[in-house]
């Protein structure tokens, strides 16, 4: 006999922890990649209302059971009632997290997905533990997870080649028992994005909830609102932010004549420094407490000294202890993914050194 499911809202599980720069309480709208909802249940059988649309680029989400992911499907447009498990032990705790796996997509302004609510029977939800740390990545497609899915050498652009489930932010969280935070854009930079379009770099949206976002709709979801800082503080941001930038100053010469005024590699150079400072000051206003960590060196070292010298000139300048430069592994053929990106072993890799980092600097 089927059990009666009775449905209820996230706004009215207290217990539901939701995940990532999210707005919304009756209606969860998920913006970033890694984004979503964590719990603790004891019933057999578990549903999930979402809703979604897109364009071109379909959203995606992982579903996990107690540390393990045993689900990863593209959300058809509309609204959609999904089982994420049945016939299970009653009265045994689950621990349960759903992942949006896409990035915010720029380019496709109806990308959206919203969870509505769980629909549940035979159990109840459970108060989470807190985590060990709070922990904050920002980053390019890199962090977004591009080419942790699909075969080496496979090039298409398709929602289905993301993953966060792969990646070096949800490794790393994972290991420190850390809830994690993403704020990461395919192809954009510090100062340019990779084809030199100026407009497409991370730091001006860094202060609203996914302000990158276009449309009404996104609008109209609060994506463009200011993000509540004082509410989730990190004890660690991780920046990957660079190699854009270095794609676009070797290899768009035009371009970047148009955004710097020069192609004098010094100038260019001079602009990125200033560009990175400004950057570090503004994550440091927002998070007084954190320590900074800009990594670099997945996808090549072109530009790594200039990049390293800015960050640790200005953490010398400003006195501050908690600026630092780590230097990543950087992405082989026996590591490198679809879309000629790191691959989940290249993550893994990058994983374990800010773990090291991470550990070593919490315990000072």
């Amino acid at each position: 006999m089927e059990q009666q499911k009775k449905i209820i809202s996230i706004a009215d599980l207290p217990q539901v922890r939701v995940l990532g720069r999210t707005t919304g309480k009756d209606v969860i709208n998920l913006f970033w990649t890694g984004s979503g909802i964590e719990f603790l249940y004891t019933g057999s059988e578990l549903w999930l209302e979402v809703n979604a649309d897109y364009d071109t680029m379909e959203p995606w989400l992982a579903v996990e059971l107690n540390g393990a992911q045993i689900s990863r499907f593209p959300v058809n447009k509309g609204k959609n009632e999904v089982c994420l498990f049945r016939g299970m032990t009653v009265g045994k705790t689950k621990h349960v997290r759903i992942l949006k796996e896409v990035q915010a997509m720029h380019q496709d302004p109806l990308h959206m997905i919203q969870i509505l609510g769980l629909q549940y029977g035979d159990g109840e939800f459970l108060v989470l533990p807190d985590p060990e740390y709070r922990l904050e990545f920002v980053g390019d497609s890199i962090t977004s997870g591009e080419g942790t899915m699909g075969p080496v050498g496979e090039e298409d652009w398709i929602s289905a080649f993301f993953s966060a489930e792969n990646t070096y932010p949800r490794m790393v969280s994972d290991a420190l028992s850390a809830e994690y935070r993403v704020v990461s854009q395919s192809g954009w930079g510090i100062v340019t994005g990779w084809d030199g379009i100026v407009e497409n770099k991370i730091p001006p949206y860094y202060k609203q909830v996914c302000g990158l976002l276009t449309g009404e709709r996104n609008a109209s979801l609060g994506a463009l609102e200011d993000y509540d800082f004082k509410a989730w503080q990190p004890d660690a941001v991780i920046i990957n932010l660079g190699t854009n930038d270095a794609t676009a100053i070797q290899s768009a010469a035009e371009l970047v004549r148009e955004w710097a005024g020069t192609r004098d590699i010094k100038e260019v150079k001079k602009i990125l420094t200033t560009a990175i400072r400004d950057f570090l000051k503004a994550v440091r206003d927002c998070n007084p407490e954190a320590q900074i960590i800009w990594g670099y060196g997945m996808l090549g070292d072109n530009f790594l000294p200039v990049i390293r010298e800015a960050v640790e000139t200005y953490a010398e300048q400003t006195v501050d202890t908690r600026i630092h430069f780590l230097q990543l592994p950087n992405t082989t053929p026996d590591t490198v993914g679809s879309r000629l990106h790191p691959g989940v072993k290249a993550h893994r890799k990058a994983a374990q050194v800010i773990e090291k980092y991470l550990l070593e600097l919490f315990k000072q």
